[in-house]
Order: structure tokens, then sequence, then C-alpha cells
């Protein structure tokens, strides 16, 4: 399958970007990987551009969530993407705030999985049940 990851917006992180890339080929995956500093627009070009099967954003800074606000808008205006698999992960606000606060709001926001400082190895353990149950 094919992932599209990079880090999005103001984010410098990328020692880790770069092992999510490692880590996602290691499990198979074909990875297309935008770097740091990416728009949301240029998700989902890429996203387009390569046919992926999946859309991985990453934060590590906090400031993922000005950014998301407008996936679904975003998102509506590409076609064909209905299938395309959404997941976010890293550190996804600025201060502090747990996962029960953050998950339903970032799915709201149009994502199928959220990860807030969860790490790597279970954030792709989980995408890879996600995706069995999805193609069942």
């Amino acid at each position: 399958m094919k992932v599209v990851t990079g880090v999005v917006g103001n984010d410098i992180h990328v020692v880790a970007n770069r092992l999510i890339e490692l880590s996602l080929n290691a499990r198979g995956f074909e990875v297309f990987n935008l770097g740091v500093n990416t728009y949301l627009e240029e998700f989902f070009d890429a996203v387009v551009e390569t046919g992926a099967d999946i859309l991985l954003i990453s934060s590590l800074n906090g400031e993922a969530e000005g950014w998301s606000r407008e996936i679904k808008l975003l998102k509506s205006k590409y076609k064909n993407l209905d299938n395309l698999v959404m997941m976010i992960g890293g550190n996804l606000v600025v201060g502090s705030a747990d996962a029960d606060t953050i998950v339903p709001k970032y799915k709201n926001y149009g994502f199928d999985l959220v990860f807030h400082q969860v790490d790597l190895n279970t954030g792709l353990d989980t995408l890879e049940e996600f995706l069995k149950e999805r193609n069942k």
C-alpha cells in the first residue's frame, strides 16, 4: 500500500519524520515522504499524484491542531478520496491535554486514526489492524 507522510505546518522535526518513513518501509509500505514544513494542500496533492491509500501526518511541536481544522474542507475539494485512510500522530496540541479530549476532536476534523503521544510502533500496529478490518 502507498502512504504519503510528512510533518505538518511549521514543524521541523526531521529525525522523527525519517523514523516514520523507515518504520513504514520496514512494514512493506511504499512511502512518499514530503518531509517537514508541509502544508495540507501539499499532502492532498501528493495523495492524488501517487494514488496513495493512506495519508499519515505527524506533528511534534503541537501545532497540528491549527492546521487540521481544515482537513474535511480540503479533502472535499479533491475527487476520489473517499477511501483514503487519514492518520495523524505525535504531540498534537500546544500545552497539555489528554487523549480522551484530543482524539474525538481530531476525528471530528476528519481523521480515521489519531495518536496523541503514542509510540510509533503502537500507532503502526493499529493502522495495520484497521486496514485488515476495513478490507474484510
